[in-house]
């Protein structure tokens, strides 16, 4: 696409052990804030903000993430991600992420809310080299509607598709679309209201980590549905159906909180901005 309402790069590199950002540019309405770093890791965070507050009509965004050999970067963004009503064009946002051997990228958002009308696509395509390690999550609920309605959005769609060495190992595609689809009925939502779906993919995954986290996340209540599955690639994919954001981001934490102690020795800091 020629013309993007927002463009965001950033590359960063590993330097003698704290990860400092290469290149970082941006236009239009996505910025990101100055770097942070929660401890003495190295491992460095940013905010991406959108200034607007929200997705409009026919928006169109546009990421570039790099990360150079033992480089570690969080990504997250200021506040969740807002899509308004799309009467003529949905909103589109597009993110390329290149990860090269030893690097490490945990790219972890506020949730998607679409409010009544709205329509919206996002393709992440993540590029990996043998070596690096990914965590990634994303939460998606329905947004205030006037008349109550509980699914009033049109249209969400979220592609996902991993490349290893570039060989395509993830291919992961929701499409909800609440008038043609039977929103509460088995195969969709089944009765609850918030999506969540986490990827990880790490050379260190293995049976004993997938029996650990299964223990920690099941429940025997009705307060949550959850799955998780192994992939092709060391690594493993969760997929989470709730009626609550905050229920969601506790499982997650959980998840993120187990990874990173175990494979990195690390105490994850709060991302959550209220």
């Amino acid at each position: 696409m020629s013309e993007w309402t927002g463009v965001l790069r950033l590359d960063v590199e590993d330097k003698q052990g704290r990860t400092v950002a290469k290149n970082v540019y941006f236009q239009g309405a996505l910025k990101v804030m100055r770097p942070i770093y929660h401890d003495d890791s190295g491992q460095v965070c940013y905010y991406i903000l959108n200034p607007g507050g929200g997705y409009l009509d026919g928006d169109r965004y546009h990421i570039n993430i790099l990360l150079e050999e033992q480089s570690r970067l969080t990504l997250t963004t200021q506040s969740a991600t807002k899509v308004y009503k799309t009467p003529n064009n949905y909103a589109y946002q597009e993110t390329e992420i290149h990860l090269k051997k030893g690097s490490y990228l945990e790219y972890i958002p506020d949730p998607l809310i679409a409010y009544e009308h709205a329509k919206y696509k996002q393709k992440n395509i993540i590029r990996m080299e043998k070596g690096s390690t990914f965590l990634y999550s994303d939460i998606t609920t329905p947004g205030w509607s006037p008349h109550g309605g509980k699914f009033s959005y049109e249209m969400v769609q979220l592609l996902n598709e991993i490349y290893m060495d570039d060989e395509l190992v993830v291919y992961d595609h929701i499409k909800l679309q609440p008038a043609s689809q039977k929103m509460n009925s088995l195969g969709f939502m089944e009765g609850y209201s918030h999506l969540g779906s986490m990827i990880v993919i790490g050379e260190q995954t293995n049976n004993d980590l997938i029996d650990r986290l299964y223990d920690l996340i099941s429940t025997d209540d009705n307060k949550y549905e959850i799955g998780i599955s192994r992939l092709r690639v060391p690594g493993f994919a969760v997929r989470m159906l709730s009626n609550s954001t905050q229920e969601i981001e506790r499982v997650f934490n959980t998840i993120h909180h187990t990874v990173s102690t175990d494979w990195f020795n690390i105490k994850p800091s709060s991302l959550r901005k209220y």
